[in-house]
């Protein structure tokens, strides 16, 4: 028997078959034309820049091909919706955010503005639109938000909100209505909701989630199905599977896992946490360990299996995932290095292809495809 369209109609097997054929094709050429090479971008704290690498998808081999001068303690990054710009914070004073152009071909950066930011910043984001850009203070206890232009240039702050104890992160869903911002801490995360036209946060109802005393909520990342949202505490190494309401933009409890290796006894200090594109594998990195946890998510629950344990750079403070799934570059605050690594599609478990040196102190790295 055939089976029924979404329109209700009968599909008969031939027809089936040649639906099953065109979204393979279509899958492939997607996946080709994000099989070349892609760009890299790490921020080197210490040694004040950003370095460029390009990889080789082919090979998981890395190049680096520009270092940026950018001045600064230069920490958290974020990509532009489209990928045309970079926008980097420096934590150093005086605080602000710089934009760069990003070149499709070459990967290559160029500095085009430069504005203020009224402190030092953890983590910086823009909304869904590419119009605003998010940022939460560590020291200052305070999100900003910044007008993009038409040009891409971020703009003078053009509001500050005082929050808990230790903003770490201000992350958007995917609705772009509502803002969740993590107080490591007060032990919360607190929940906004956001008008795209305006760049006004107002409080949600309620206006914060919390966590556990002494937990420290650092980074969230929400499921592409909008349903589930995970969320990797720094001071106790936990993290969390949460419930995520899309329409009232609120979070609450499912379950909890310890991210740190069987049997170790180090202080616990987690640090990011990334999903594979396709939602199937959660890494996260712990920075006393010097390990990536690796985890399979269930894709009906959202439920967590753990894989196992990857030794890294040591100090690994930020890692990303390349958009086919396939690559994981880490660095390492400590041993001034990345590692580049081959994800298996089917166990998510990671293999080193690739290490080079990096500047003083890398801790973000953000990545674009290459044209």
């Amino acid at each position: 028997m055939g089976s029924t369209g979404s329109n209700g109609s009968k599909v008969s097997p031939a027809a089936r078959t040649l639906l099953l054929f065109a979204s393979a094709v279509a899958f492939m050429t997607l996946q080709g034309c994000a099989s070349g090479p892609a760009a890299a971008y790490i921020s080197n704290a210490d040694s004040k820049e950003i370095i460029v690498a390009r990889l080789d998808r082919d090979k998981g081999t890395v190049e680096i091909t520009q270092r940026v001068d950018v001045g600064g303690t230069v920490m958290p990054m974020a990509l532009s919706p489209d990928k045309r710009f970079l926008y980097a914070a420096i934590r150093s004073e005086p605080f602000e955010v710089q934009t760069y152009s990003v070149d499709p071909h070459t990967g290559a950066i160029a500095r085009i503005g430069v504005a203020p930011l009224p402190d030092s910043m953890a983590n910086i984001m823009t909304d869904r639109t590419g119009q605003w850009l998010f940022a939460a203070s560590y020291p200052g206890h305070k999100i900003s938000v910044s007008a993009i232009g038409p040009d891409g240039i971020a703009g003078t702050f053009i509001s500050v909100l005082p929050t808990g104890k230790n903003a770490h992160a201000a992350i958007i869903d995917p609705s772009n209505k509502h803002l969740l911002v993590t107080n490591l801490g007060s032990d919360q995360v607190l929940q906004y909701n956001f008008d795209a036209a305006t760049g006004k946060l107002t409080p949600a109802e309620p206006a914060a989630f919390k966590t556990r005393a002494g937990s420290g909520p650092r980074h969230i990342v929400i499921h592409p199905d909008g349903k589930h949202a995970y969320l990797l505490h720094e001071l106790d190494a936990t993290l969390d599977l949460l419930a995520y309401d899309a329409q009232r933009g609120t979070l609450s409890l499912i379950k909890t896992w310890n991210t740190l290796p069987p049997g170790s006894t180090v202080k616990p200090w987690a640090a990011d946490l990334h999903l594979t594109p396709d939602a199937n594998f959660l890494y996260t990195s712990e920075r006393n360990s010097h390990t990536l946890a690796i985890w399979k998510v269930d894709a009906s629950s959202g439920e967590l299996t753990l894989v196992g344990h990857q030794p890294t750079e040591k100090q690994p403070r930020g890692f990303q995932i390349d958009s086919t799934g396939r690559w994981l570059l880490a660095v390492g605050q400590v041993s001034n290095g990345l590692t580049v690594y081959k994800i298996d599609p089917s166990t998510g478990l990671l293999t080193p292809t690739a290490q080079v040196p990096m500047g003083k102190n890398p801790n973000w790295v953000e990545m674009v495809d290459l044209k």
